[in-house]
């Protein structure tokens, strides 16, 4: 695909938008005052009876003691059924945190059954610098200054890796990246702002359209809320962020033509076989044909699919990147692009998973790929194209990282990335010319003469013909 079209830069895109803090988890509800009166009203009591025998005063203290926890435990039950946990009385002092949680952190989309939509996507930093997320008031580490942080490449907050864990008790989940084959309701299916709370912002305010006040040094201040997915910031006020933005749906932005929405990708239950099929397949007599037809299903039963809505505005891209070429370029590719785009179509090859991604977005229209590596890279995914005959073909754009990049010359992507916007890249595969590649399959005879040093097998039989060009 030749990127010769309009060279045009997405507004508001190098400027990157967050959104919002979930609620401090040292709230001080009223939970936590009731408990607190209902222990004095236990002391209070005790100091009313201490005229009467030793015996019934400790029976009478222990009673109230227990009224006044049940209290408290029912309360909890409560609060905890509403949804409301941060109104509840204040938790028990935390063990020292460690340098990491136990749970195993994730780099890359999870395509199993396992999955979890919102799941941060923890990448290692060195924003030694940087606040946590949390804030001093939940923060397990805030005065260890050296204590190890991890980055969501997602949506970009920064948590030391002992306070993950105190992350997921808040229940501060990352931008959704799928839905549940469950959900049919309209609500479930309209993609809404993931706001994110920023310390430090880039560009100006949506609304009033004043810069981001910036200091040299890492302020504590809360300054901008901004959304993960369409990179909107606001200023942390009344005046410019309003209550009821937390709750209108949004459009994904400058580049909202190559985002594969969430409502797009379903996570599916596998298929379980209920009382009504379990008694038709006792009334079958072939033990055979029963055993095969259920292997068949399951074979075939895949834990993701996508279901897209056909646009003519829409031409979605999907990336792969080799991170084995350019040195570290690849790496810092897969997080910029999963910052823009839905991470789940952002594909790392050293993982694996290129066959099984095309066979995913294979129904997609429109479907554009972005090859980011050489042209060894390049010509690994036409060869997967080739095997699964995908009709019609996506075009492949390249993004040339280390050497030997003879294609993306020829095509004029140039000879290597030089730190170029990846905003300013994706408008170039979006909007670039598709032109014809000649591509030759050679087929070997086997030779009458079998010399000692011959070989019946060829390293490669497909040969990219760049002259065609």
């Amino acid at each position: 695909m030749d990127p010769q079209a309009t060279d045009r830069t997405s507004p508001g895109a190098a400027a990157g938008g967050f959104g919002i803090r979930p609620a401090s988890l040292g709230a001080d509800g009223g939970d936590s005052e009731s408990g607190a009166g209902s222990e004095e009203a236990a002391m209070g009591c005790s100091d009313t009876f201490s005229s009467l025998p030793d015996m019934e005063q400790e029976s009478l203290e222990e009673k109230l003691r227990g009224l006044a926890f049940r209290k408290q435990t029912s309360y909890r039950k409560a609060i905890s059924r509403s949804g409301l946990h941060y109104l509840g009385p204040p938790q028990p002092a935390l063990p020292p945190a460690s340098n990491g949680p136990i749970k195993e952190l994730r780099t890359c989309a999870d395509w199993t059954e396992n999955a979890v939509n919102g799941d941060h996507l923890w990448m290692e930093t060195s924003c030694s610098g940087e606040l946590c997320y949390l804030g001093e008031d939940a923060c397990l580490l805030k005065t260890a200054k050296s204590a190890p942080r991890r980055k969501c490449a997602a949506c970009k907050i920064v948590v030391h890796t002992g306070c993950i864990e105190q992350l997921e008790k808040i229940n501060f989940r990352c931008k959704p990246t799928f839905r549940e084959g469950g959900s049919r309701t309209l609500r479930d299916n309209v993609l809404r702002h993931h706001w994110v709370h920023r310390r430090r912002q880039e560009g100006k305010c949506k609304q009033c359209g004043k810069s981001f006040q910036q200091k040299f040094f890492h302020s504590k201040e809360i300054i901008a809320i901004s959304c993960s997915w369409c990179k909107q910031a606001f200023h942390n006020k009344v005046t410019c962020f309003m209550l009821h933005q937390i709750e209108e749906p949004c459009s994904l932005g400058a580049h909202a033509g190559v985002i594969v929405p969430p409502s797009w990708i379903i996570k599916v239950r596998k298929p379980q076989s209920s009382l009504k099929n379990s008694a038709r397949r006792k009334k079958r007599t072939s033990f055979k044909r029963r055993t095969s037809k259920k292997g068949l299903d399951d074979s075939k039963w895949r834990p993701f699919i996508l279901k897209p809505l056909p646009s003519p505005l829409m031409k979605p891209i999907l990336v792969f990147v080799n991170p084995k070429s350019g040195g570290n370029q690849g790496a810092k590719l897969v997080q910029m692009f999963m910052w823009i785009l839905n991470p789940r179509q952002v594909f790392d090859l050293s993982h694996g998973g290129l066959r099984e991604a095309l066979e995913l977005y294979r129904k997609v229209p429109n479907l554009r790929i972005l090859a980011c590596g050489g042209d060894g890279t390049v010509g690994w995914i036409l060869s997967a194209l080739d095997e699964l005959q995908m009709n019609p073909q996506p075009p492949v754009a390249v993004l040339p990282l280390g050497t030997g990049n003879d294609l993306a010359r020829t095509l004029n992507w140039g000879g290597g990335y030089t730190d170029e916007p990846v905003s300013k890249v994706l408008c170039h595969v979006e909007d670039g010319a598709v032109v014809q590649l000649d591509r030759w399959n050679l087929l070997v005879e086997k030779s009458a003469v079998q010399p000692e040093e011959g070989t019946q097998k060829l390293p490669l039989n497909v040969f990219n013909n760049y002259f065609s060009l």
